[in-house]
């Protein structure tokens, strides 16, 4: 986010909106009970199996295990952006967004203020590119590379002439000072304190954000002992390299329906290909594919194909993106790979053999499950049992990074084939795609996550008890943590349904763990369940530190308890407590 919200306006949104009005505006919804049932729109089924809960405000498909609030249900729906999200929600409910900021410093400079100066240096560098006296020479270098006006006005491109002031006294006679061109990334201070622009005579590339708004530039040098050939914008409070992606705003304006992308490493291969019609080419800025990046591509199309040099750096930029991309790998995403001949680039290549032969390349890439065991080949021989057991070894922690579902199975499935294994089970994924698993929050029901699955399913009850009753200062048993914030936050404002409370812990390690705990429902009716009986009896048994093992009996079989635990379970709670007594 280019500023942050504040946490207040959140809570505000989900307690407006309905979520039961925002899916059944899209996905026809039929009652059953207190909750409402539809067949997925995540995943191809019969039997309906999306439940969405009006009191919750909270949506979870049991096939699929797609899950989370009105925001998370637009981003993945509809494909849109976080901030996007957020926006069409704030419009249904008539509010307006605050206005942001771009630290949390009094004297922050505000986003529409920073957007504004990039605005106009985008102006200025396209007007050079028009204008300038020595604009020939970019001129002539987007000919040679076979460029033409129309496809360099689709992209913005401009040009940033020689001189270390152009831009710099242009913006200053607009009202922008120093500092504000310093936190726009547009110039730096020298060694004698002087404003220097960024960018001199470069070829200037705009990178947008999600509306096509310019957030940061690339610059490709025109002579050729410059140093280095591309430069970045710095990373600022708009601009973070490590998420962005050029060439993504012109893709989904260029292309009505995007069922694929295509990841390239250059602007000029972004362009170029779009030059040649193929307009779904987008980059990264110089660095590795991030997850990030991932996230962002699979929320625009479902089939992404790495497309890389085939020398020694590429494969290992390949292997990269490929590891990075398994947990985002569900039912319904694919990914492929396509290597080029050495000495050849996208630009190079669709300019040489044309649109239609370098199309049959994307539409042949190597298949993501291929690949990945052509690489494992190759460090294991297939023919000798040791050689079997390496690949095996190898493969297992990357195919336990795949989700859950039909593609994980199936490569489980291959590589038994592959190693010709009897036998071989994958540990369960982590919870999220992009997060590093809290070991210290279990997703096995141990009491503290039963305490938290009844909080979200039933926030009122967190009337029943206080923070400073149920958890000590120095409580370091797992989870204890967790319950005290959300205790904190439901006494503070009773009104929070679980969706406020899960987008307070949004991308965090412990939202992973509440948005699988939200999915819990009693196995018999509402009317009939003891929730403030049960709630109460875990408050007691959590309460009491010292004698842990011996309440287990008590604990597993209090009302409406043991109908929720399996055998495993059952054990796993008795571990969790013995070790809680070792640590007393």
């Amino acid at each position: 986010m280019a500023g942050r919200i504040p946490q207040e306006f959140f809570d505000q949104l989900l307690g407006r909106v309905d979520i039961v009005e925002i899916i059944h505006s899209r996905v026809p919804l039929r009652r059953a009970g207190h909750e409402f049932m539809a067949c997925c729109p995540f995943h191809a089924e019969k039997t309906p199996s999306f439940s969405v809960s009006p009191r919750k405000q909270f949506y979870h498909c049991f096939g699929c295990g797609s899950h989370g609030n009105a925001i998370g249900f637009l981003m993945a729906y509809e494909r849109l952006e976080f901030l996007d999200a957020v926006e069409e929600l704030a419009h249904l409910a008539g509010l307006d967004l605050p206005e942001t900021t771009t630290s949390d410093s009094a004297s922050a400079l505000p986003t529409k203020r920073l957007l504004e100066w990039i605005s106009q240096a985008d102006h200025f560098f396209r007007q050079q590119l028009r204008e300038h006296p020595l604009r020939q020479r970019a001129v002539d270098y987007l000919r040679q590379r076979g460029l033409t006006g129309q496809i360099a006005n689709t992209f913005g491109i401009g040009y940033a002439p020689p001189g270390w002031e152009n831009l710099g006294k242009a913006l200053n006679g607009a009202g922008a000072n120093s500092a504000d061109l310093i936190a726009a990334g547009l110039v730096s201070m020298d060694e004698q304190g002087r404003a220097r622009d960024r960018f001199r005579d470069r070829i200037i590339f705009p990178i947008r954000d999600r509306r096509g708004r310019a957030i940061g530039f690339g610059g490709r040098a025109l002579d050729g002992d410059t140093t280095p050939k591309y430069l970045n914008s710095p990373e600022t409070s708009l601009f973070h390299k490590g998420s962005e992606l050029y060439g993504l705003y012109e893709a989904r304006t260029q292309n009505r329906q995007l069922p694929r992308l295509l990841v390239v490493e250059g602007y000029m291969d972004v362009v170029a290909l779009a030059q040649h019609e193929i307009s779904y080419a987008v980059a990264t800025l110089g660095t590795a594919t991030t997850a990030e990046h991932i996230d962002r591509l699979f929320r625009t199309a479902d089939d992404l194909v790495f497309c890389f040099d085939g020398d020694r750096a590429g494969r290992a930029a390949a292997w990269r993106a490929l590891t990075v991309a398994l947990p985002f790998l569900r039912d319904g995403r694919q990914a492929g790979f396509l290597f080029l001949p050495d000495g050849e680039d996208p630009d190079s290549l669709v300019r040489a053999e044309g649109q239609a032969a370098f199309a049959r390349r994307i539409q042949h890439s190597t298949p993501l499950a291929d690949y990945l065991f052509d690489e494992l080949r190759g460090q294991g021989d297939p023919n000798t049992l040791a050689g079997r057991a390496r690949m095996a070894e190898l493969a297992r922690p990357l195919l336990e990074k795949l989700p859950e579902g039909h593609f994980r199975d199936l490569m489980q499935e291959r590589l038994r084939k592959e190693a010709q294994l009897v036998n071989t089970r994958l540990r369960p994924p982590t919870p999220t795609a992009h997060l590093t698993e809290d070991h210290s929050l279990r997703l096995a029901r141990t009491p503290v996550r039963r305490l938290i699955a009844l909080l979200l399913y039933r926030p009122m009850l967190a009337q029943q008890t206080t923070v400073e009753d149920l958890v000590l200062p120095d409580d370091n048993r797992p989870g204890m943590q967790l319950v005290a914030n959300l205790l904190c936050a439901l006494h503070s404002n009773p009104e929070l349904t679980a969706a406020a409370l899960l987008e307070r812990h949004r991308d965090t390690p412990e939202g992973a763990i509440l948005e699988r705990l939200a999915a819990w429902k009693p196995q018999i009716p509402d009317e009939e369940y003891q929730f403030e009986q049960e709630f109460s009896d875990i408050v007691a048994t959590l309460k009491r530190r010292d004698d842990l093992p011996d309440r287990l009996p008590d604990l597993l079989m209090g009302r409406g308890t043991a109908r929720a635990f399996s055998t495993e379970e059952r054990e796993e709670i008795l571990r969790n407590l013995l070790k809680a007594k070792r640590s007393n």
